[in-house]
């Protein structure tokens, strides 16, 4: 079996806990490299890699696939250099801030033959998989809403965090806004307008931290929408739904959040892919309810079933990258979703700045 020898660039959250623990459980993916520029760490995580101090000392190695896990603001200069060099590119989301970066990216890697994976892992969170099943099986009839939240309790800034900093690419928007967008453009396609509220809740900072999105997406029925609301907040106290999907037969309604970011965290590491051994069974106490109505004469007559969370599994993104890269599948996290995703984020911010709902241009999408 050939292994495409891979180098995880940046050691702090993102590489520490979303990528090298899951490149490291892929057989097909061989973590040659690690760039940490300080500290020994990653050489005592994963002893097999070779640690490197440079991106530079990694572009002019033998990797194959460069993985960046670094801040937002250094994703577009990074992705472009590691793909003029010849490097295909996993790149932490947002991969650009904005969607001229993002288109110039993916046409630099259509030119050389590259691929180009934006890292929206979260649609491998297990209580997103659950969702589009229930979707996909009409247990909820014609989806009329969904709300997504990603809500925390940060009062205060953390200190030092470059996502809280007044810069391009800082704020919750840029963190969290991708992996709520990518997930409703996969379960919903195209989005015909886009309303947005952007804020800055906390008494310190002026970079947005809060931020509600409303998209409508056109079904085959003719008049029939999906309203989908996104939002997050870092003063929730009290978090309400994870998700909130209702139909013309019920609704399911989901609390707490994907429990692979904690259990990594707390020092258990993804096995390898091909194991016995499940990765990851979310807990009982936290399973979503179903409430629907098996007859829409008598509406009152409700009933309650509880929707066991499917196993959460990043490393299904990074099988995927590596199967795409052998020639055995289609990626399907492609550097066109990066390009949706940033024409979203624009025009959140222009909604917000003229206060009104924008309609979304479908040219090129």
């Amino acid at each position: 079996m050939r292994r495409i020898r891979t180098g995880v660039v940046g050691f702090g959250l993102a590489g520490r806990v979303f990528h090298a623990p899951f490149v490291d459980a892929v057989p097909e993916l061989e973590l040659a490299y690690i760039v940490q520029r300080t500290g020994d760490e990653a050489k005592r995580t994963y002893p097999q890699a070779e640690q490197l101090r440079t991106f530079e000392e990694l572009l002019s190695s033998d990797v194959e696939l460069v993985v960046l896990g670094t801040p937002t603001i250094s994703h577009y200069p990074m992705t472009k250099q590691a793909l003029l060099a010849g490097k295909n590119v996993v790149c932490d989301k947002p991969m650009t801030t904005t969607t001229a970066q993002a288109e110039e990216l993916e046409q630099i890697a259509r030119e050389k033959g590259l691929l180009l994976f934006p890292f929206h892992n979260r649609r491998w969170d297990g209580d997103f998989q659950t969702l589009q099943n229930i979707i996909r099986d009409g247990r909820v009839g014609r989806v009329v809403m969904l709300e997504s939240r990603f809500d925390r309790y940060r009062p205060e800034p953390k200190p030092n965090a470059w996502r809280e900093e007044e810069n391009a690419g800082g704020g919750q928007l840029y963190d969290i806004g991708p992996h709520l967008i990518d997930q409703a453009l996969t379960l919903f396609g195209r989005p015909a307008t886009l309303f947005a509220n952007l804020r800055t809740d906390r008494n310190v900072g002026t970079v947005p931290d809060g931020f509600d999105l409303i998209l409508t997406f056109p079904t085959m029925r003719e008049g029939r929408n999906i309203t989908v609301k996104l939002g997050t907040s870092v003063l929730c106290a009290e978090a309400g739904p994870r998700y909130r999907l209702n139909g013309t037969s019920g609704s399911y309604v989901k609390y707490g959040l994907d429990p692979q970011e904690p259990t990594v965290v707390g020092g258990k590491l993804p096995p390898r892919q091909g194991s016995d051994e499940v990765w990851l069974q979310e807990s009982e106490d936290r399973y979503g309810i179903l409430t629907f109505c098996p007859n829409t004469q008598k509406p009152n007559e409700l009933e309650r079933e509880t929707i066991p969370t499917l196993p959460g599994d990043y490393r299904g993104f990074y099988q995927n990258v590596a199967d795409s890269l052998l020639g055995t599948a289609e990626p399907l996290v492609s550097a066109r979703c990066a390009v949706r995703t940033a024409r979203l984020i624009d025009l959140a911010y222009e909604s917000a700045r003229i206060g009104a709902t924008v309609r979304v241009d479908h040219t090129g999408w």
